[in-house]
């Protein structure tokens, strides 16, 4: 019998400071400053009983559902994977046939229905399906190869330092903390390691020779001084720039 269709009820949501993938980190051990994150389980669910021991464990595997991504695609372009795309299956980018995420999280406490855990990289309000305990000698291999991801990873110092002029500095005062932190971050993410563009970034060469990145709503002009990257300007977006970047 084929099951052409499977019927995934969440379990509850999950609140976190990102409200974008811009500032969410790529993995929770990736994160940059610590965070916390807090599920809140559906009500009358008997979910207290279940949660029941999970406290004597220090990591929990969390499921989730991409609820923000609309479709799939068989090769993206991860950021540390240089200009080179990959097979979707050997990345954790969150375009996939069924758009669920794993994450391995710590276990800070619980109470009642609500579970507090450190560095989440989900956005805030995404659905949870499932919640497990980390087994350290079932699912610890630390000799296991990692294939392309092994390799980035020996070769993913960045190569650029940003340098943000006053007038950067000043927007992003204007634009808000929050906002502002998950833009800045972003930019260093991206422009650290490959400023050049490419046709699955968000990377233009305008035809002045000016480079522009797009960042949300915003784009911001940058010029390439030997292994300095000067932000100059920014400004609202009004031409597009394709996006295709994934997590």
């Amino acid at each position: 019998m084929t099951v052409k269709t499977l019927l995934l009820i969440p379990i509850g949501t999950i609140a976190t400071p990102f409200l974008s993938k811009y500032g969410a980190p790529r993995q929770p051990a990736s994160a940059a400053e610590q965070n916390i994150g807090i599920i809140t389980l559906n009500a009358h669910h008997n979910f207290e009983q279940a949660l029941e021991d999970l406290k004597e464990f220090d990591y929990i595997w969390i499921l989730f559902w991409f609820d923000r991504n609309a479709n799939w695609k068989p090769k993206v372009l991860p950021p540390n994977s240089g200009r080179v795309k990959r097979g979707l299956f050997a990345t954790r980018a969150p375009y996939r046939p069924n758009p669920i995420g794993l994450s391995l999280c710590r276990l800070i406490d619980i109470r009642g229905r609500r579970i507090r855990i450190e560095n989440p990289d989900m956005l805030d309000g995404t659905p949870i399906l499932d919640i497990k305990p980390y087994i350290p000698h079932a699912e610890a291999f630390p000799d296991a190869r990692s294939g392309w991801i092994g390799e980035a990873n020996e070769q993913c110092t960045p190569s650029y330092r940003l340098l943000f002029s006053p007038a950067v500095e000043r927007k992003f005062k204007e634009i808000g903390t929050k906002e502002s932190r998950d833009v800045r971050t972003y930019l260093t993410s991206i422009l650290s390691r490959d400023p050049y563009p490419h046709a699955y970034r968000r990377i233009k060469t305008m035809k002045d020779g000016t480079s522009v990145i797009a960042v949300r709503r915003w784009r911001f002009t940058f010029e390439i001084d030997g292994k300095n990257i000067r932000v100059t300007e920014s400004f609202r977006g009004k031409q597009t720039i394709k996006n295709t970047h994934t997590q």
